[in-house]
């Protein structure tokens, strides 16, 4: 007889109302571009912001905590219609403290999502510590879930699907993209 066994995203998916993400590593592939002139750019992956969207859409919060500050980032969260942009702390999780207290919510309530040794302490104080697929290894073992797909290539679409259909909302909030 085989026992059944029911994902952490399936059983902590329900009460998850926002997700806070990293960028470099996350929502980017974590690589520094820059240019002659000393110009940055980052890449970000076109199904994340589809997927930021879609969480709204839910009626969900999404908030980007980033120890690094750039001005592209501050671009990318108003053309997604993120509100909550912290940038500059390395020490993140007061960041995120202050964010969840802001919202009336409680930790367990949040999903963060990171790659990287300065996302450890969210990791492990939110309701739901997310780590990329190619996050380092001591990322890895503190989640309670690890994407399958990479920073950057689609990881926060990947967690926000399994997140809304755990919630029972994907089917809802996909059918304006299907034919009849």
């Amino acid at each position: 007889m085989t026992a059944t066994h029911t994902s952490p995203l399936a059983e902590i998916g329900p009460r998850i109302e926002l997700i806070l993400s990293d960028v470099d590593g996350v929502l980017t592939d974590g690589g520094l571009y820059f240019d002659n002139a000393g110009v940055e750019s980052k890449r970000f992956h076109i199904r994340d912001g589809l997927g930021v969207k879609l969480w709204q859409r839910g009626g969900f919060r999404f908030g980007i905590l980033t120890a690094r500050n750039s001005q592209i980032v501050k671009l990318r969260a108003a053309e997604l219609g993120i509100d909550i942009v912290r940038q500059g702390f390395e020490n993140k999780l007061p960041a995120a403290l202050e964010v969840i207290r802001d919202l009336r919510l409680t930790p367990a309530q949040v999903c963060y999502i990171g790659d990287d040794l300065t996302d450890l302490p969210v990791i492990q104080q939110v309701g739901l510590g997310v780590a990329v697929a190619d996050a380092a290894e001591d990322v890895r073992r503190a989640a309670v879930h690890v994407t399958r797909l990479a920073g950057g290539q689609g990881a926060v679409r990947e967690l926000v699907e399994e997140l809304l259909k755990a919630k029972g909302r994907w089917d809802d909030l996909i059918r304006k993209y299907q034919t009849a």
